[in-house]
């Protein structure tokens, strides 16, 4: 019983990481709140073994990336999403933070994953590709090409 507590205290900790990486990756709050349920679902059932906390949160981001996906290859799925509705999800706290987020979420989601990743969660340009299944030379592309088109967001405002 005791490792049961263990996985829903685990699977709690990483419930609103799964959920911003899942809304960065799909766009709608909805298909977001779906892709979380299925991570936490395919973990109560995978009991996988996790060495460490960042083993844990790598796990997780991984798993939403590839639930992602999945959806979105869906027909059904829904493929639009206003920017408010997004930014209001996921608060930045400060007006400029909140501005920048605001961009960042515009951006095509080529680029907007990757600049979650890297710079809201912390993750080296190695590691993003590891979790998006990228060479690193692709996440750098893609960062840089982010970093432009937020350039260009920005300085247009």
């Amino acid at each position: 019983m005791e490792k049961d507590g263990e996985l829903a205290a685990l699977a709690e900790r990483y419930l609103e990481l799964v959920y911003r990486v899942a809304l960065n990756c799909v766009g709608h709050p909805a298909d977001a709140d779906d892709v979380t349920q299925n991570v936490m679902v395919r973990f109560l059932r995978a009991c996988p073994e996790l060495e460490s906390p960042e083993h844990a949160r790598r796990w997780f981001i991984r798993v939403a990336v590839n639930e992602s996906r999945r959806l979105l290859t869906a027909p059904w799925r829904r493929r639009t999403v206003s920017l408010e509705e997004l930014s209001a999800i996921l608060p930045a706290g400060r007006e400029e933070q909140a501005e920048l987020l605001e961009a960042v979420l515009s951006l095509p989601r080529l680029y907007r994953l990757p600049l979650y990743l890297y710079y809201y969660e912390g993750y080296s340009v190695e590691e993003v590709g590891e979790l998006l299944g990228r060479r690193p030379s692709t996440v750098q592309t893609q960062l840089a090409r982010g970093r432009e088109q937020l350039r260009r967001k920005l300085t247009e405002e």
